[in-house]
Formats: C-alpha cells, structure tokens, sequence
C-alpha cells in the first residue's frame, strides 16, 4: 500500500507535458475571452444607460458642455464628483 502512495506521488510531482500545457493556455484563453465578451456587454449597457441619462439632461435644460467647463475650472478636472455640481 505504501508502494502505491509512492508511486502516485511520483506522478504528481512530475511536470505537466507539453500538451497539458498547451491544453491549460488555450483553456484560459477560451475563458478569457468569454470574460471580455460579458464586460464588453456590461459596458454597452453602461454606455445606453449613461446616453439615456445625459438626453434626459439635455431635456431638462442642463447645459453639460458648461457643467464640464465649471468642473474644470475649479481645478478637479475629470475627478470631480458630477454630483457635487448639478446637484
């Protein structure tokens, strides 16, 4: 029984061959690019959502182009809070 736990640590502590690793890589990147295709959904989302939002703005009167100007002058640049200044 002990012959049996040698030998099975024997094969575990040898390096993985040339086609497991390249098996591993194309593994990731299959997964990986699964990964940019869901963010890449997210960020469209995003993107209508943020639209939406700015239209309603415009809609209501808010100039943004001068809100943005505002928010640069006070020296924050694009860090500043937008809530801070249309609120």
């Amino acid at each position: 029984m002990a012959k049996k736990k040698a030998k099975a640590k024997k094969a575990s502590a040898q390096p993985a061959s040339e086609a497991e690793k390249i098996g591993f890589h194309k593994g990731a990147l299959t997964t990986l690019a699964k990964e940019r295709e869901e963010m890449m959904k997210i960020l469209t989302i995003v993107e209508q959502l943020m639209q939406m939002h700015i239209k309603a703005l415009k809609e209501l009167g808010v100039d943004l182009a001068a809100e943005a100007k505002k928010m640069k002058s006070a020296g924050k640049g694009g860090k500043a809070k937008l809530e801070e200044h249309l609120g």
